[in-house]
């Protein structure tokens, strides 16, 4: 059976939306938070990469004589709104059964950056809003233009987007029924062009020493603000070779074998509605020869693997992998570019007792969730720990 789940979702975004404001508010107070120490890199000292962000918001501090951090938690705030909106409107009105409703709800999907508030509001947020919002704009003659604008400041915001670029590509060959290298092809990959130009010259003019102090200095003499962990990290991690190294003494069989299960797990349900997918049109370039959706999927995230093995936060890697998989798959099916087979309903998952399948549906989406850190365990119940957290904190006297 299908059934639309609005509402629900409109509760559910919504109560996830009060959790980010209230995190978020004790976040931004804390010195040594993540998400703030990558919101403050800015172009102070010249041009660096995830500067973008700090920069504006140091406008805006600068023009309202408000305090940096709070700019920022403005900010969150708002790019937090943007973002449930955004996906809200593209959930909206599908039809979902069991499975979908699991690839909805899995605790790699929204509930994570809220179980995990280390993660919560990071730069990432931001891509996924500008990428939902581009998505969101009718077709016409000049959405290539917003394209391109979306992907270029998205290596501005976020560098290590691009390792999702074939999924971006696959979407659109898939939605303007791309057959052939043609003019319209062409033109999307000139839209791409200064997005990797930007994202190489990155990776190969690292902030100077001498400019991340005058950095520094503004951030402390005229914000009283440390450059701290990522901020920092623009100096001690600079290069590529850096990246991959500060892994080595992560690596473990134990790593590996959690992060086998994690992702089989949390991508479960994704995957199994995507093997049960078609192409309308079969035709497609590069797609003709791949037999399945999800064989499209999984070719499209293989660039991934650079990105945890020069990351150390895998946890976070996998929330945005899922987000990046998710939004290809539900816009594609809600286009009508993704056929889903009748085959779905014959699933087990769809033939167990509904008793059976609510407590399976409870226990897969709110019992447990993958930490930040590639050295981190997995965290069990976050549907008790957030609201327990939360009244935590109210209860304390440092609230």
């Amino acid at each position: 059976m299908q059934i639309e789940i609005n509402n629900k979702l409109k509760i559910y975004f919504s109560i996830l939306f009060i959790f980010c404001i209230f995190f978020l508010h004790i976040k931004h107070q804390i010195g040594n938070d993540s998400t703030i120490s990558e919101w403050i890199i800015n172009y102070e000292g010249g041009f660096t990469k995830r500067g973008l962000i700090g920069q504006i918001v140091i406008f805006f501090s600068r023009l309202s004589g408000a305090d940096l951090r709070f700019t920022i938690y403005l900010f969150q705030i708002l790019f937090c709104l943007i973002y449930f909106c955004t996906i809200y409107f593209l959930l909206c009105n599908l039809k979902h059964e069991r499975v979908s409703l699991l690839a909805l709800f899995t605790p790699i999907f929204f509930l994570y950056p809220v179980a995990e508030i280390e993660v919560l509001a990071r730069k990432e947020i931001i891509v996924f809003s500008m990428y939902l919002f581009y998505l969101l704009i009718p077709n016409n003659n000049f959405k290539i233009i917003f394209f391109s604008l979306f992907y270029l400041l998205s290596v501005l915001v976020w560098e290590p987007v691009i390792f999702y670029t074939p999924i971006f590509i696959a979407k659109e060959i898939i939605e303007n029924n791309i057959e052939n290298f043609n003019l319209k092809f062409f033109i999307f990959l000139i839209a791409i062009f200064p997005g990797i130009i930007a994202a190489i010259f990155i990776a190969f003019n690292p902030i100077s020493i001498e400019n991340h102090q005058i950095m520094e200095s503004v951030l402390q003499n005229e914000f009283n603000q440390n450059c701290y962990m990522s901020c920092e990290l623009l100096k001690t991690k600079s290069s590529i070779l850096d990246q991959f190294r500060g892994n080595f003494g992560s690596y473990s069989f134990e790593v590996f074998l959690r992060y086998f299960f994690i992702i089989a797990t949390g991508f479960g349900p994704i995957f199994l509605l995507l093997y049960n997918c078609e192409l309308k049109n079969k035709n497609l370039l590069f797609l003709r020869h791949v037999s399945s959706p999800l064989y499209i999927l999984l070719i499209c995230l293989v660039p991934v693997i650079l990105l945890f093995a020069m990351g150390y936060d895998w946890g976070r890697w996998v929330n945005i992998s899922y987000v990046f998989s998710a939004i290809f798959y539900f816009f594609l099916i809600k286009k009508n570019f993704f056929v889903l087979s009748s085959k779905i309903q014959k699933n087990f998952i769809n033939r167990i007792d509904k008793k059976y399948y609510i407590f399976i549906f409870i226990i897969f989406c709110f019992g447990w969730n993958p930490k930040t850190v590639i050295t981190g365990d997995i965290a069990s119940f976050p549907g008790y720990r957030i609201p327990y957290k939360t009244f935590k904190f109210i209860s304390s006297d440092h609230f």
